[in-house]
């Protein structure tokens, strides 16, 4: 069974964007861009929130993003995965993405069901839902070696702890760090 995993460039005291909504301090190198390529291609659906769904467009409607082997590589990756779109002012979304027609537990469990591979979460608005409900299976952190001071955080404030095991770490060119955290099983935390 497939897993829900939550994954995103953070700055080092753990935000996703800036107080401005900028996160252009985290455009990957070459290394870092195929590694995220090959993440990707690993995954049966994206649930998203409607920014992210935009931001993200491009590589399913812009020739522009298909300028080089490794750009054209992602894009065809991307278009080909089937996206869900949680947004309370879309009325119709472009690409292979649908709008949300359940609660967000029910388009997990839809997705997750319907797929061989694993679902990613993105947008930190939606995947705050998903952390608060105990949904997300894995977390992976692109750790940016910049301090923003405040923005839109990676965490949610959480009403119980969530326990999870350090799995996977690598370090790119330019000093992100990759983190990879699996959430414990119920038996380890008891047993731990």
């Amino acid at each position: 069974m497939g897993r829900l995993i939550y994954s995103m460039g953070v700055s080092i005291d753990g935000f996703t964007a800036d107080r401005e909504g900028d996160f252009s301090w985290a455009p990957p190198g070459e290394e870092q861009f195929a590694f995220h390529t090959e993440l990707v291609s690993e995954l049966g659906g994206v649930i998203m929130g409607r920014r992210l769904y935009e931001a993200m467009l491009p590589w399913e409607t812009d020739a522009s993003m298909r300028t080089s082997r490794p750009m054209e590589a992602f894009a065809d990756i991307w278009t080909a995965i089937p996206k869900v779109v949680f947004s309370r002012t879309l009325d119709r979304v472009e690409g292979n993405a649908r709008l949300a027609e359940a609660s967000l537990a029910e388009e997990v469990a839809s997705m997750i069901a319907g797929t061989d591979g694993d679902v990613e979460i993105g947008g930190p608005g939606l995947a705050r839902q998903a952390v608060e409900a105990g949904l997300i299976d894995e977390y992976r952190m692109f750790r940016c070696p910049v301090v923003v001071g405040g923005g839109t955080p990676y965490w949610p404030v959480v009403a119980e702890t969530i326990r999870l095991d350090f799995v996977e770490t690598r370090t790119f060119s330019g000093g992100v760090v990759y983190e990879r955290y699996v959430r414990r099983a119920a038996a380890s935390v008891e047993s731990g």
